[in-house]
């Protein structure tokens, strides 16, 4: 299985100021090593044009390019793979279309999610949402750092071992107590984008999640 390292995943999206382009170049620029395109509501043929031009920008900086939903996309545009929502293509058929090698990722709201995700054979989960938000709206119930530490809980009592990501709501103040419920790392979007200096605010993240993980593997 392909393995997992980039602790911060950042997930497009768009404001008043920046398009979902513009949010991931600012994501690149600050440093980031993973990046989802996530535009949801819009056509293939919209996101298509978007997903050629990241690609060069994550080629260029050694970054994870991942698509969000479009798994036949992500195979024609040569993209390292997908993230399949709860009610997405079949983890099952996406394997089938991209391939071994592929990083298919998976979101999970509860332990039954993840039970299932696991035995289907993705890479990663993102599990959340930590708080509100309005690029995870449709997950419920709101997890926090007590409900994704008993899913972390619930894995190891049962042996699964897949990184986990929490997602939703993240903001740079919120690292330290959720890498301490156990996660493998963070995605974020709207911290890094609404910030007064994104590619500034996307570097601290990475600072400090980074240094919380090297002063935990010091202990």
């Amino acid at each position: 299985m392909r393995r997992i390292d980039a602790m911060v995943q950042f997930i497009s999206h768009y404001n008043e100021r920046y398009s979902y382009l513009d949010s991931i170049q600012l994501a690149i620029k600050g440093g980031c090593k993973w990046i989802q395109l996530r535009m949801k509501d819009v056509t293939c043929d919209e996101i298509r044009p978007v997903a050629v031009e990241v690609l060069k920008y994550c080629r260029k900086a050694g970054a994870v390019f991942i698509i969000d939903d479009h798994v036949e996309l992500a195979k024609e545009v040569g993209a390292d793979g997908v993230h399949l929502g709860k009610n997405d293509m079949p983890v099952r058929q996406a394997r089938d279309i991209l391939g071994n090698n592929a990083i298919i990722g998976g979101t999970a709201n509860n332990f039954e999610d993840v039970r299932k995700l696991y035995d289907d054979g993705v890479n990663y989960i993102g599990c959340g949402p930590f708080r509100f938000t309005e690029t995870k709206r449709g997950l419920s119930p709101i997890l926090g750092c007590s409900g994704i530490r008993n899913i972390i809980d619930s894995m190891r009592n049962e042996h699964l071992n897949l990184p986990i990501v929490a997602i939703g709501g993240i903001r740079a103040d919120d690292i330290p107590q959720i890498m301490n419920c156990g996660v493998s790392g963070i995605a974020v979007s709207g911290s890094v984008l609404n910030a007064d200096d994104p590619v500034e605010e996307m570097r601290r993240i990475i600072h400090v999640t980074s240094s919380y993980s090297l002063n935990k593997r010091e202990k």
